[in-house]
């Protein structure tokens, strides 16, 4: 087998990452914030708002593996509860939904860290390989933690499903992965941690899967398997050498 391309997962693969969304800390730092454009919420309802605008996200969706928009819905939100604000200009309505997607993100973070080796790795792996990223992600969240820990510019492309609609293990990431990368699937790589979005999705195209039972993810499914399971990150340059020996 030539391998010439490898597609990594990025959260509980590469980075190992915990969030706690039910955190009141996130929509009380958000209420107060939102005083401050004229803006009068409860934390609490400030949470059931967003969970609402995401639900109705998802009720007009007629995705199979439905992904919402994290940006998208706090700029709904700040049109519900513009109006009877006189802080707020035209300019900060637009920059306010990024703003509160980041901080929401960041207050819920609790962990945000490489799995050990995964860098030295890449940077071995980079002048041989094409690496491509491909997570259940938004890009306001996964493009500033991916820098944060030093390994976004080993990946193009990088592709997030908060920017299509849809979740792995929609064949349509995966496909679309592949054309940005110009090379067929039987050449590719797939290094994941989740048995159903990653393992299953990548083997629906026919990609070579190699599976990290980390702290994350689905680690069983039935009639799913792996074509090669590494515990370490560093076995990784092992699953390389089996399959190119093919």
């Amino acid at each position: 087998m030539i391998i010439r391309g490898i597609i990594f997962d990025i959260n509980g693969t590469l980075i190992d990452i915990h969030t706690d969304e039910g955190s009141e800390d996130i929509y009380r730092a958000i209420s107060h914030y939102l005083t401050y454009q004229g803006i009068y919420l409860h934390r609490w309802e400030v949470r059931d708002q967003y969970y609402e605008i995401i639900d109705r996200q998802r009720q007009g969706s007629a995705q199979e593996h439905f992904e919402f928009d994290a940006v998208e819905a706090w700029r709904e939100f700040m049109k519900l509860n513009a109006a009877g604000s006189t802080l707020l200009t035209p300019e900060k309505l637009n920059q306010i939904p990024l703003f509160l997607a980041e901080t929401y993100r960041g207050i819920s973070r609790h962990r945000l860290q490489l799995y050990p080796d995964v860098k030295a790795v890449l940077e071995e792996l980079h002048g041989r390989f094409r690496l491509a990223a491909l997570s259940d992600a938004q890009s306001a969240w996964a493009l500033p933690e991916m820098q944060a820990v030093g390994i976004e510019s080993f990946f193009n492309p990088i592709i997030l499903s908060g920017d299509y609609g849809f979740r792995k293990p929609d064949r349509r990431l995966f496909e679309a992965v592949l054309t940005a990368l110009e090379i067929e699937p039987e050449s590719v790589l797939f290094v994941g941690n989740d048995m159903y979005r990653d393992i299953f999705g990548a083997r629906q195209l026919g990609i070579k899967t190699v599976f990290f039972p980390s702290n994350q993810g689905k680690q069983q499914m039935n009639g799913v398997s792996p074509d090669y399971i590494i515990y370490r990150f560093t076995e990784l340059k092992h699953a390389i050498s089996f399959f190119e020996s093919q």
